[in-house]
């Protein structure tokens, strides 16, 4: 192996349920109700693909593209100063990096967001490859 490639939500922080609060909250500021369960679990799509699932919403429409916007603000301001590392993650990495292995980091996070999460998981500076997905035509789980 020479090579590691991580996503960083569920796998480096503990951010699952903070990301479906954030988006359960966008809904409701449009005036839509969804399951915050249904919402849980559909965490670890892109937008595109959570809101036609959970609220038959396109996030190609001015609706769909101002619920993703306020979902980014919701949890950049509310909810992102909480995330917390995984246990164990950085130590993880720089075991990965000791055994010479390259660190890449390919998540479903827009690129506004992702270097934060590295941050709260405290590994930011251990992770030279990254990509977004503001690098990807479609989000998972298109293999794009």
């Amino acid at each position: 192996m020479k090579a590691v490639i991580l996503d960083v939500d569920g796998t480096l922080v503990d951010s699952n349920d903070a990301h479906a609060h954030a988006w359960v909250d966008a809904f409701t500021d449009a005036g839509i109700t969804v399951d915050y369960d249904a919402v849980r679990r559909s965490i670890g799509m892109g937008g595109d693909k959570l809101m036609p699932a959970v609220a038959g919403i396109d996030e190609s429409t001015p609706l769909g593209a101002r619920i993703a916007k306020r979902r980014g603000e919701i949890f950049k301001t509310t909810y992102l100063p909480a995330v917390r590392a995984m246990p164990g993650a950085r130590e993880l990495l720089e075991r990965f990096i000791a055994d010479d292995l390259v660190l890449s980091v390919a998540s479903s996070a827009a690129e506004d967001e992702l270097q934060p999460l590295l941050e709260r998981a405290g590994v930011a500076d251990l992770i030279p490859h990254r990509t977004s997905s503001d690098d990807a035509e479609r989000s998972k789980p298109d293999p794009d």
